[in-house]
């Protein structure tokens, strides 16, 4: 059976080949709050990812396969990583998602393919609801300085979608 230390121990392996944050990393048996994952293996081996926000379990995945867990675990602290990357890369008439996306799936195809290929395909789905929209930040921008002037909900998006129509 898998323990907590062996799982700790595969994650600190992989986390080096990314260079990830210890801070994004879970803890292993105990909950530090504050929706930071921890993960822990139960009494007849299921291995749970779990986060908890304010006492308040918020999500719980289990699974039999350490493979599984260490998806859930990279996916997330790509994602952060990711997020990080794209704020410090950011392009203002680009979603930023174009970036986040792409450095997510990089950083992730470093780990595992599959893990890669999973990740591209939540990439899709997400995209298929709700599609890029490169100009949403500059249109955003625009909308807070039309706020300032005072103008009408009804008056700023039409303004805003003139001067920056979705895609």
């Amino acid at each position: 059976m898998i323990t907590l230390d062996d799982i700790k121990k595969k994650v600190e392996e992989l986390a080096v080949k990314i260079n990830a944050p210890t801070d994004l990393l879970p803890t292993y048996g105990y909950s530090n709050d504050f929706a930071y994952p921890h993960i822990e293996v139960d009494k007849v081996g299921l291995l749970h990812y779990v986060i908890v926000e304010r006492g308040q379990e918020l999500e719980r995945r289990t699974t039999e396969k350490l493979d599984n867990l260490l998806y859930w675990i990279f996916a997330n602290v790509t994602f952060s990583m990711a997020c990080d990357y794209e704020l410090k890369n950011r392009i203002e008439d680009k979603d930023c998602r174009r970036i986040m996306f792409d450095k997510q799936e990089e950083l992730l195809g470093l780990l595992s393919n599959n893990w890669k290929q999973k990740e591209k395909a939540e990439h899709q789905s997400i995209l298929k609801n709700h599609p890029f929209d490169d100009l949403a930040s500059l249109r955003a921008t625009y909308c807070g300085q039309l706020r300032q002037q005072g103008l009408s909900e009804t008056e700023i998006n039409k303004l805003a979608f003139e001067k920056y129509p979705e895609n």
